[in-house]
């Protein structure tokens, strides 16, 4: 497998990438650069933003959420339009969203945290049928968001804890019970970032600073992974040809291609994204 440039514009922090499976078409977020971006063809193409942004689900063709420092808005791809659809986080200064994934059920889960990563300063919130609730506080960086295929549990980390956690869901997508370790990175000191889960369970793990992503099978064992050329891998996305696509950081990244967004042809098969009900 050869991994090849998607796109070489550098993100400062690049995270979030979301294959839009009606448009076929890739977008990510530059959280620092406070950009949108995708490809449109050859041409690239970013929207520009007044807070940091950092995810975002589909809603229609033409339609994204977004979640930003102070909300959770619709935004038009055609008009480019924000609305705000409820406050997140809005009345602190010293936070921002990060991490985030729509459910199966309907549902978008989005981590909070501290600009400044102030330990356990963030939280994670599930946005659902127009009701925002926080579903773990005490989070200090908030990533690998992920759901196995029968939408029956959740999965998240906080980096700084090293490890993934996984949560039993209710019929209608809410947590239940105590949250489990899914798969612990302690014992090779690796940073849990973004992730997604593949069609047979299996989750693909960015690991910030390791320049790779990892594959590990429903039970947590390590199976293989992909080498970055890009120190400060932040989340990949798998489509359902089984392209991944991988964002990075040039933050803390001086080479050549930090920051640039990465993709290459795997046999995994990923879900398609879920489309998030208002």
């Amino acid at each position: 497998m050869s991994i090849a440039v998607f796109d070489p514009t550098p993100c400062a922090l690049g995270e979030g990438p979301l294959w839009h499976p009606e448009r076929e078409q890739l977008f990510w977020f530059d959280i620092i650069g406070k950009r949108l971006l995708t490809r449109d063809g050859d041409a690239a193409r970013h929207w520009q933003f007044d807070e940091h942004v950092s995810a975002g689900g589909w809603i229609d063709r033409d339609t994204l959420l977004i979640a930003s420092e102070t909300a959770l808005s619709r935004f038009d791809l055609v008009s480019g339009k924000s609305t705000a659809l409820c406050a997140l986080d809005a009345d602190s200064q010293t936070t921002r969203s990060n991490d985030g994934r729509a459910d199966p059920q309907g549902g978008f889960w989005i981590g909070t945290m501290a600009k400044d990563e102030t330990p356990g300063a963030g939280a994670i919130h599930r946005f659902y049928r127009g009701e925002l609730r926080r579903l773990f506080a005490g989070i200090s960086i908030p990533n690998a968001i992920c759901f196995p295929p029968d939408g029956a549990a959740a999965c998240y980390a906080d980096t700084a804890m090293r490890k993934v956690m996984s949560v039993t869901l209710d019929s209608d997508g809410w947590p239940t019970g105590d949250p489990r370790v899914a798969v612990d990175l302690t014992a090779d000191a690796l940073n849990p970032d973004g992730a997604v889960i593949d069609t047979d369970g299996n989750i693909w793990i960015a690991q910030w600073g390791a320049g790779r992503v990892a594959c590990h099978a429903p039970d947590g064992s390590f199976l293989h992974a992909i080498d970055v050329p890009a120190a400060q891998t932040t989340c990949p996305a798998l489509a359902p040809d089984g392209t991944l696509y991988i964002t990075s950081a040039a933050r803390g990244d001086d080479g050549p291609c930090a920051g640039q967004t990465f993709a290459i042809a795997t046999t995994a098969r990923g879900q398609p994204e879920h489309r998030i009900t208002l």
